[in-house]
C-alpha cells in the first residue's frame, strides 16, 4: 500500500535514495562493460561476455566444465551458454566434449589456442581494469 502523504516522485527525506543509488550502479556497470568490450573486441575480437566464459573455463580443473555448471557459475541459462560458446567454438578457442560415461552430458573445454589467446586477453583486461580505477570518474 502506498503512503498518501508522499508523491511517487518524492524521494525519502533521510539518507540516500535507494533508487538513485541503484540507477547509478546500473550506469557504472554499463560504462565498465563498454570499456572492456571496446578494448577486448578491438584487440582480440571478443566481447567481455566471451572473455568471461573463457576465464571461467581456464579456472576449472582441466580447463573444462559441464555446460550446465558453466551456466550456473555465470548466472546464465543453458541456452545462453550454448549461444555464447558457439562463436568461440567456431574460431577454435573452445571445443565441445562428451562425457565418457554419459552421452547426455556435454563439456565445454578450452583449446590450446584458447589458452594462448586468453593469456593475451588477460593482459588487456588487467590494463582496462587498472585504467578504470586510476580514473577520477569513480570518485564522484
Amino acid at each position: 500500500m502506498t503512503d498518501p502523504t508522499t508523491s511517487p516522485t518524492t524521494p525519502p527525506a533521510a539518507g540516500p535514495d535507494p533508487l538513485d543509488t541503484a540507477l547509478r550502479l546500473v550506469r557504472a556497470q554499463a560504462a565498465v562493460v563498454k570499456r572492456f568490450d571496446a578494448s577486448l573486441s578491438g584487440l582480440h575480437g571478443v566481447s567481455l561476455s566471451d572473455f568471461t566464459l573463457l576465464l571461467h573455463l581456464s579456472q576449472a580443473p582441466g580447463g573444462r566444465m559441464r555446460r550446465v555448471d558453466l551456466a550456473e557459475a555465470l548466472g546464465l541459462t543453458a541456452s545462453g551458454v550454448t549461444r555464447g560458446l558457439a562463436p568461440l567454438e567456431r574460431i577454435g578457442l573452445v571445443t565441445r566434449e562428451a562425457a565418457a560415461r554419459d552421452a547426455r552430458v556435454a563439456y565445454a573445454a578450452l583449446t590450446p589456442t584458447g589458452r594462448e589467446r586468453l593469456a593475451e586477453m588477460l593482459y588487456t583486461a588487467r590494463q582496462v581494469a587498472a585504467d578504470l580505477f586510476a580514473s577520477d570518474q569513480w570518485t564522484s
